[in-house]
């Protein structure tokens, strides 16, 4: 499963946990202004906004796990099992496949409001990208440096929801997993309070029991309100180095590390990659299961009139700093 957050200091960040078992050979991948997007059943993108992001290459084409474009809006998809419908093609509406969905948005659209437009006419069809490589059951995060929004396939339609909490994990759906925060409003950062009964001498007796209840487990939901909690209490100075270290701390919060997640056999799911993108300079960082140490990629540094993908394989051997 993953997890998806925003986050602002004086600049503006988005990123997530990839939490999988395997790894698809993943890479830093920026897709200049005139790289073809040839998509499947409507008019290709041939001139767009530049992207930066993690993907799979297949047949020079990117699957964007999660990207941000040039203006700052940003995008990822997440595993949404059991709940995502596609549907077949049809002639009233815009007919987009799941694994197109990221850079068709992130390529036209430079603010979530762009983005909600776009999103009346989508049609989100059941068309693998090969056989080899069938669709994955996905819900999307989209965010700009003001606001964010959740997009849901369902049987029932495409559902579209504000984001206030800036998060998002997997199932269940996201107005179950907002309503769910109800249950945990009692919660803060700050030294408990005795409201249990005046006439009992109840004892605070450790640092951090004001968040007592906060859920530990790895499950979606759990996840969901521990990062929730986490982002909305976060605090950190307005830096580069601070911002991107407290996001990564804020992610850290619920990675999974392997032997925690059992799925049979030799198979466990670990947080694979974690990631963080500057909204507002283009930079990608992250981090792997392998290598803590945070790796930088700015995709300003390239060619942004290119119409070639620009690749950056993964650094993922440990990187420790021995002192003499």
């Amino acid at each position: 499963m993953c997890t998806a957050v925003t986050y602002s200091t004086k600049d503006h960040y988005f990123g997530r946990n990839l939490d999988l078992e395997f790894s698809y050979h993943e890479e830093v991948v920026v897709a200049p202004r005139n790289f073809p997007f040839l998509l499947r059943k409507c008019e290709s993108i041939y001139t767009h906004y530049a992207l930066i992001g993690m993907a799979f290459v297949v047949d020079d084409f990117p699957l964007y796990y999660d990207a941000t474009n040039e203006k700052g809006l940003s995008m990822a998809g997440l595993n949404f099992p059991g709940n995502a419908h596609y549907n077949e093609v049809s002639p009233d509406a815009t007919s987009i496949t799941p694994f197109e969905f990221i850079p068709w948005i992130l390529g036209q659209c430079a603010s979530v409001e762009e983005a909600r437009r776009l999103l009346s006419e989508v049609n989100l069809v059941n068309i693998s990208f090969s056989q080899d490589l069938p669709l994955s059951p996905l819900h999307w995060m989209i965010a700009d440096q003001r606001e964010s929004v959740v997009v849901e396939a369902v049987k029932d339609g495409l559902r579209i929801y504000d984001n206030p909490v800036g998060v998002m994990t997997n199932n269940p759906t996201f107005d179950i997993q907002l309503f769910n925060l109800n249950n945990y409003m009692n919660l803060s950062p700050e030294p408990v309070k005795n409201a249990f009964a005046r006439e009992l001498n109840l004892d605070d007796y450790s640092r951090g029991m004001g968040a007592m209840g906060l859920p530990g487990d790895l499950s979606s939901a759990s996840r969901f309100v521990k990062v929730s909690f986490t982002r909305m209490n976060s605090v950190s100075g307005d830096s580069e180095e601070e911002s991107v270290s407290q996001f990564f701390h804020i992610l850290g919060s619920v990675e999974q590390q392997r032997g925690c997640v059992h799925l049979g056999g030799d198979k466990y799911e670990i947080t694979i990659y974690s990631s963080c993108c500057n909204m507002d300079k283009g930079i990608y960082y992250y981090k792997t299961y392998e290598n803590s140490q945070i790796t930088a990629v700015d995709m300003h540094r390239t060619d942004l009139d290119g119409s070639r993908l620009v690749k950056y394989p993964l650094r993922k051997t440990q990187q420790i700093r021995y002192e003499s």
